[in-house]
């Protein structure tokens, strides 16, 4: 997936929190120095959270994207990656079709940008409805999508408005923001992208979800440094609201999820290593710890 924009140097470059238990820092959505406090370590990274907000970060150390969003991340060579998206390909495009109906409520047709676009299955469901393009910061993966004809370019967020051009009717983010190392100015981008009346969908997990407290470092969405950012309804409002967009619709669905990546990822919460074939069986779940989220422009209704 494309991961994001220029780094934020808080989430790179501080001494770990567990020495104190507070410190002030800057926070994307709050758009000032607010006190964090150390909440655990997980993976070899400190884990705070904004005490105005919600928004939770983790800091991790020299963490390249570029190298870790490899064709290993898809193929099962990454314990927090993908056991085999290119095999679970019908049970992802039927909950892709899916995820297009939804934002056909919002917007039926126009231009389609995708960031994080992997190996194109949303692109191919969408593209029924709108004209499509992709970013993906995994060449193996955007290269694949150039084979089946779509629009793709390699590279992050920054592309918007250099090879990639707007403005779009939507602009979509699948499970995307909380890997970006400057969700702020990834934010930003996207929202002077929009055409007038145009809309951002994107999803992400709810860090103020039960699950997520509950479960603290064993969050089955708790895997720095692949993720680097948890957020609440509340962190996630302010963060859209400084780059000028507003919250119209927020909720937690079902989806459905190939039964070879449920194994996969259970296997990784217990500790050992199980690897189905993807195939074509889906099962729905719901944990209510993700959100899909629609935003729009203040000034649009």
């Amino acid at each position: 997936m494309a991961k994001g924009s220029a780094a934020l140097t808080e989430n790179s470059a501080h001494p770990r929190a567990t020495a104190a238990r507070e410190r002030m820092m800057a926070c994307p959505a709050c758009a000032m120095r607010t006190a964090h406090r150390f909440l655990y370590a997980k993976n070899g990274c400190d884990v705070l959270e904004c005490l105005r907000c919600g928004l939770a970060r983790a800091q991790a150390m020299a963490f390249d994207p570029a190298a870790y969003y490899t064709r290993g991340y898809f193929s099962g060579d990454e314990p927090d990656g993908y056991a085999d998206y290119l095999g679970a390909e019908p049970v992802l495009r039927r909950e892709f079709a899916r995820t297009v109906g939804f934002i056909r409520r919002f917007r039926p047709s126009g231009n389609l940008l995708e960031l994080g676009c992997a190996y194109g299955f949303f692109l191919n469901e969408a593209k029924r409805h709108f004209t499509v393009s992709g970013i993906e910061l995994s060449e193996h993966a955007a290269a694949y999508c150039r084979r089946q004809g779509l629009a793709v370019e390699t590279g992050d967020a920054e592309a918007i408005g250099r090879n990639v051009r707007g403005p779009f009717d939507v602009i979509v983010m699948l499970d995307v923001i909380e890997h970006l190392p400057d969700p702020h100015a990834t934010m930003d981008l996207v929202a002077g992208a929009l055409a007038p009346g145009g809309i951002v969908v994107l999803t992400t997990g709810d860090f103020g979800s039960p699950a997520a407290r509950a479960l603290k470092s064993g969050w089955r969405l708790m895997t720095p440094p692949q993720h680097l950012w948890f957020f609440t309804p509340a962190s996630l409002e302010r963060l859209a609201w400084r780059a000028g967009l507003k919250v119209v619709s927020l909720d937690r669905p079902w989806k459905i999820v190939p039964l070879g990546l449920m194994a996969y990822h259970l296997g990784r919460m217990a500790g050992v290593r199980l690897k189905l074939p993807a195939g074509r069986i889906g099962l729905p779940v719901n944990l209510f710890d993700a959100m899909r989220v629609v935003l729009r422009r203040w000034n649009e209704p």
